[in-house]
Formats: C-alpha cells, structure tokens, sequence
C-alpha cells in the first residue's frame, strides 16, 4: 500500500490536465536531471535466436525408407495413420514420404518406434 504523501500526489495528478501534466514532467526532467524518454529494448542475438530454434516441440514424422518387411510396415502406416489399407500401400510406396506432420514429441516417439518394429527407417523432422 502506498504512503499518505504518495496517495495525495496521486489524488494531486488526478486532477491535472494533459498541459499541466506535460508542464510537470518537464519540470521533473529540469530539476532532477533526468528524462522520460523509452527505455529501448535489446534485440536477441543470433546465438540466443538459434537456440530458441532448437528446441522443437513438433515434429514430422517420415519414412525414410521401407526395409525388407513391407507388408509389415504398410500394417503399421495403417494402424498409426488410420488410412485405409490402399492409401497405406502408397504412401509406403512413395517413401521417402511425410506420415503425419506436427506431432508432439512423445506421440513422434511412439510412431517411430511402431514404424521400426516393422523394419522400416524413420525420421524425426
């Protein structure tokens, strides 16, 4: 809470018009040598942008490469991606090919590990 004096100048400014309060700060500026002028902010560094880059919190997931065992991954495309067993086939076909986008990492996680287990690679992106 504040004192009664700082109260009162409140109360005091409350008062005042926009002329007067300009009046003040420029009396304030004269009598004790200081401005009212913005503080400039700092831009971050490159480093510092970088490292805000980094940290990646979604991830795409995609098949870099299908292995010896496609029926195997083309089941696993299907049973992670819900896509029908048709769409599944292509875009294992297709690889290397985006299986889903902007996954959060514990999700990406899990996918990859699935997708591996059938003998395919995966990347995290």
């Amino acid at each position: 809470m504040a004192s009664e004096k700082v109260t009162a100048i409140v109360e005091a400014l409350k008062e005042l018009s926009v002329l007067d309060l300009a009046d003040l700060k420029t009396a304030i500026e004269e009598e004790f040598g200081v401005s009212a002028a913005a503080v400039a902010v700092a831009a971050p560094t490159e480093g510092g942008a970088a490292a805000a880059e980094e940290v990646k919190t979604d991830f795409d997931v995609v098949l870099a490469s299908v292995g010896q065992q496609k029926i195997q991954v083309v089941k696993a495309v299907k049973e992670a991606t819900g896509l029908g067993l048709k769409e599944s086939k292509e875009l294992v076909d297709s690889a290397p090919a985006t299986i889903k986008e902007a996954v959060p990492q514990a999700e990406a996680e899990e996918l990859k590990a699935k997708i591996e287990a059938a003998g395919a690679t995966v990347e995290l992106k």
